[in-house]
């Protein structure tokens, strides 16, 4: 699909506030004409080439020149938005930018939506919706893994293996249908068992994007860590050795820390964030005892929960029960602490650190990642799924493979199988756009910030 008599809009692109540059965007069939009647070069925007910048001042009516600026030309469909653009680069005040945006307001223009050069990219073919999604995580991302898995997505590794599938189940689909089409002469294209081997293929590649969503998800959303135990096993020493810095206070009176610190760390590439708990036990100190409540939450909200105990007091097993209601034992790392102090004698730990001498740290830092991201590997070039929405089209389209596979087994007409693997087609047409509706195009591009 692509638009056409579309309105031209406009938006400022670099973030609010005092800059070195305020960069404006303006996109749509009267950009060139716009730009021509505030700018003043030694060419005319309309008959400049595409890709070249211009040197002028923008100018109004009512008060004169309002500063000087560079002035990029993208003509369609080699921009962005695949629509004749332009990007005006002014010096960095908001007030300039103010006037810039009012003075296109003034000549028809108008303010785009959140996300919409972008949803004018996807609509005008430029990129599918899984990338123009990307766009958004590439802007959000902020660690390198994320940043890489974004990039991955923008470049349609994923895309290419949407449509892959896709083709894939095109060519079954069209098997199917060319017996319904000779049905009378008795002639069979492929047989049942080929068909059953190509469903079956293609369910397998399914499961396998569906096996990576929560290595994506890490790499896209970082993982929530909970630190928890008893008072004064060093939770908060651990948390400050893992920072590189003295962001919670360290006492040895029990019950110093009362709330939940949180923090966040990139390990690896990884963004943990990390839940300094109060310690859990029973107390009569009201505030305290909230903070136990909070902490209870923390490891039931924990994709990874770090059970920190003393190894000069021993293995707290009561809290441990606590926390195995609450999450699952491979979620849990237990961890011994203050071993410069006590040798850990009989005392059961998945890792043996002292959180003051940095004994065990690296230990418990690679096994808090192996934790987190699962024992399954991806290389830098693989399809991983990150996405909530393209999880659930991928489940769905899987489900629809199952019933067409359940009809094969039960030698049921080719028109009962067909519609269900072109209901599995269209459910991945939903994770690139080839099948979409306004209500989720206007909620993904509603999430994205204004100007991109």
């Amino acid at each position: 699909m692509t638009l056409t008599d579309e309105d031209t809009i406009t938006a400022i692109a670099t973030p609010h506030g005092v800059g070195a540059i305020s960069v404006i965007r303006v996109s749509g069939p009267k950009s060139f004409y716009v730009a021509d009647k505030i700018f003043k070069g030694k060419k005319k925007i309309s008959e400049s080439q595409s890709h070249t910048i211009h040197y002028g001042k923008i100018y109004s009516k009512n008060s004169g020149v309002i500063d000087d600026v560079l002035i990029s030309v993208f003509k369609k469909p080699n921009s962005y938005t695949g629509e004749d653009s332009v990007e005006i680069s002014a010096h960095g005040s908001p007030l300039i930018a103010q006037k810039i945006i009012e003075i296109l307001l003034e000549n028809e223009v108008r303010l785009a939506e959140p996300g919409e050069f972008t949803k004018r990219a996807f609509l005008n073919n430029k990129m599918d919706l899984a990338q123009a999604e990307a766009v958004a995580d590439i802007i959000n991302s902020r660690t390198e893994a994320s940043l890489k898995g974004a990039r991955n997505q923008l470049d349609g590794l994923l895309s290419a293996k949407i449509n892959f599938l896709r083709e894939e189940l095109v060519n079954v689909s069209s098997l199917i249908e060319l017996e319904l089409d000779f049905a009378e002469e008795d002639i069979e294209f492929v047989s049942t068992d080929e068909i059953k081997r190509k469903i079956n293929g293609i369910i397998e590649e399914i499961e396998k994007l569906l096996k990576s969503y929560s290595f994506g998800k890490v790499i896209r959303d970082g993982v929530n860590v909970a630190i928890v135990g008893k008072p004064n096993v060093g939770k908060s020493s651990l948390m400050n050795y893992i920072l590189k810095e003295s962001r919670a206070i360290v006492s040895q009176i029990p019950g110093t820390t009362r709330d939940i610190i949180r923090e966040e760390a990139s390990i690896d590439g990884v963004l943990f964030r990390l839940y300094d708990t109060a310690g859990i036990r029973t107390t009569s100190d009201e505030i305290e005892k909230e903070g136990v409540i909070r902490s209870r939450e923390a490891v039931k909200n924990a994709d990874v929960v770090i059970f920190v105990n003393d190894a000069t007091s021993g293995f707290d097993i009561d809290i441990y029960n606590e926390i195995l209601e609450i999450q699952p034992g491979e979620k849990i790392i237990k961890v011994i602490n203050k071993t410069d102090l006590k040798e850990p004698e009989g005392m059961s730990g998945d890792v043996y650190i002292s959180a003051k001498t940095g004994k065990g740290m690296d230990e418990l830092l690679k096994i808090l990642k192996e934790k987190a991201l699962g024992s399954e590997t991806y290389t830098e070039k693989s399809a991983v799924v990150s996405n909530l929405r393209h999880f659930n089209a991928l489940k769905k389209a899987k489900e629809s493979l199952l019933i067409a596979l359940d009809s094969v087994d039960k030698k049921m007409s080719g028109e009962f199988i067909s519609v269900d693997l072109r209901n599995a087609e269209n459910h991945l047409g939903e994770i690139i756009g080839k099948v979409t509706t306004d209500d989720i195009l206007n909620n993904i591009f509603s999430n994205f910030c204004i100007g991109k």
